[in-house]
């Protein structure tokens, strides 16, 4: 048996490096390609594969059947900009300056991982949401293309007035057509799904389901026709992005590439709803994520417990491609490759090493005095979730004025608001938007849902306190600049939009539109 085990563990690794033996002579074995399917915002476990009834995505289970489908896969921070960095760079958003933001300078002195694939051998693009939103420049203040050449010519009729009009497989036809023969490629199929807004409704109507369909409401929000309307629209958004996938997929498979591609399906953060996207709690950092390798990843159809963080996939690529790191100029990994779970034939809980994940944030959207943010560190171990909320004082979703812009505008948020307006309940805008303690603490496997604060808990504080200590020994390890009481540096870190600069004066003058800020919805706006 061990020696079966051996020449296993031999031959894939012959395969990763790139090249094997034949009678003293080697034979180059051709690098794998990579595709990247990032949808805009969804959250674990609404995907078919995990046995979520209301969505159906095809695409996903094939990817999950066919190579991985992983339980614990978590982002670093839960919002799109510092969420997209960290893929693409390896490290934690805290740990790279301006990019811990949302709508940031992207820092000259990090290089992603699809600029070092392009540096060396690779033809590299993307579709629709590449690193997004924010401003990359090099030093000579030219545009640098973070996910590769743009591919967006082709544009198509969307099911809905909420879907995008890109045609993303036509797109990625262009690009596979435009490849140099046998040239090695990395592809960024970046949705904007299902990422805000919905045409409401549609779908009840489009993906043709009841809101009975839906087997639960999340207790943090009220369960009622409009939040349940507003769910399904979000899974037909989902099954929108998946069925893209799928035609991908099949467009490899009939050009004899899909065998020797690595396929990588995920979301960038959780869905875009109350208490999800932006904030720091399971619905809004555990996120879906399957791959898929035909040539590379033994024993498939698996399961996987492992705690995974985006900043791992960089590692495991590079070590894939046989990429040589200190000639990518990438500055030092904080994630670590998984390609002993490609190697391994086990499933469940396989690297013992990976124990735990952490999450934070800084300064999301504008919306309190002076564009503040709302700096969190979490870490999920041993069944647990413990934050630390730096500044309680604060507004966690955005000054109540401002309208919580943290919160994007949905029928969710504003059914929240109007329970807590009328004075019916206000149990909802308590969890989604009003302040919080400095500490949390959660019971993931009987409180998935982060509704039960522990933190106050005699009996809990021997957890809370080992949480605790090793979230911090592990912040210091990783100089994050909270840690070292540096942490208002953030803050000071200018906006990529110039839109976004001038925000509370153009609220004070009655100036602020949709248009400005797509993402606020006036009508939600208190007196300021």
């Amino acid at each position: 048996m061990k020696n079966k085990i051996f020449i296993s563990v031999i031959f894939i690794s012959a395969i990763l490096a790139g090249a094997c033996t034949d009678s003293g002579k080697n034979v180059n074995i051709q690098k794998p390609n990579i595709l990247i399917a990032l949808a805009n915002g969804i959250s674990y476990p609404h995907m078919s594969a995990y046995g979520t009834k209301w969505v159906q995505t095809p695409g996903f289970d094939r990817v999950a059947e066919e190579g991985i489908l992983f339980r614990n896969a978590y982002t670093s921070n839960s919002i799109s900009s510092p969420s997209r960095a960290s893929f693409l760079t390896g490290r934690n958003s805290w740990q790279l300056e301006d990019a811990a933001n949302n709508e940031p300078y992207f820092p000259v002195n990090y290089t992603g991982f699809i600029e070092a694939l392009d540096n060396n051998g690779y033809y590299t693009g993307y579709t629709a949401r590449g690193w997004y939103p924010g401003i990359a420049l090099d030093s000579s203040g030219a545009e640098r293309h973070l996910t590769g050449k743009p591919f967006n010519s082709r544009t198509t009729v969307p099911p809905s007035t909420g879907i995008s009009d890109i045609d993303y497989t036509g797109n990625f036809i262009d690009f596979l057509d435009s490849r140099e023969k046998d040239k090695p490629f990395c592809f960024w199929y970046g949705a904007d799904e299902p990422g805000r807004r919905y045409e409401f409704g549609s779908g009840v109507k489009q993906g043709k389901r009841s809101v009975s369909d839906i087997d639960r409401v999340p207790g943090f929000w009220p369960d009622n026709e409009v939040v349940r309307t507003d769910m399904l629209d979000y899974a037909f958004e989902i099954q929108y992005f998946d069925s893209h996938l799928a035609k991908m997929l099949q467009i490899l498979e009939e050009r004899g590439e899909l065998e020797n591609t690595i396929v990588i399906v995920t979301a960038d953060n959780g869905m875009p709803f109350p208490r999800a996207k932006g904030q720091a709690y399971e619905y809004s950092n555990h996120i879906p994520l399957s791959i898929m390798w035909g040539r590379g990843i033994r024993n498939k159809g698996r399961e996987v417990l492992d705690f995974i963080s985006l900043t791992d996939i960089v590692p495991t690529i590079l070590e894939a491609t046989g990429i040589d790191v200190s000639k990518t100029g990438m500055q030092k990994f904080q994630g670590r490759s998984f390609m002993n779970i490609f190697s391994s034939a086990k499933k469940g809980w396989i690297d013992d090493t990976r124990k735990f994940v952490l999450t934070g944030r800084e300064r999301n959207n504008p919306g309190r005095p002076g564009d503040a943010g709302y700096p969190v560190r979490g870490i999920i171990m041993d069944g647990f979730l413990f934050i630390t909320n730096y500044f309680p004082q604060r507004w966690p979703s955005g000054n109540p004025e401002t309208g919580y812009p943290d919160v994007e505008s949905s029928p969710t948020k504003s059914s929240i608001l109007d329970l807590q307006r009328s004075g019916s309940n206000h149990d909802y805008w308590r969890m989604s938007f009003d302040r919080r303690p400095e500490e949390e603490l959660y019971l993931l496997s009987e409180d998935p849902e982060c509704i039960k604060n522990l933190a106050n808990d005699p009996g809990y504080n021997p957890v809370k306190r080992r949480l605790n200590e090793e979230l911090y020994l592990e912040l210091l390890q990783q100089d994050d600049p909270r840690v070292y009481d540096k942490g208002d540096v953030f803050d000071k870190y200018p906006y990529g939009r110039e839109n976004l600069r001038d925000f509370f004066g153009k609220l004070r003058r009655g100036e602020l539109t949709a248009k400005d800020a797509e993402w606020l919805d006036p009508s939600d706006f208190e007196s300021y």
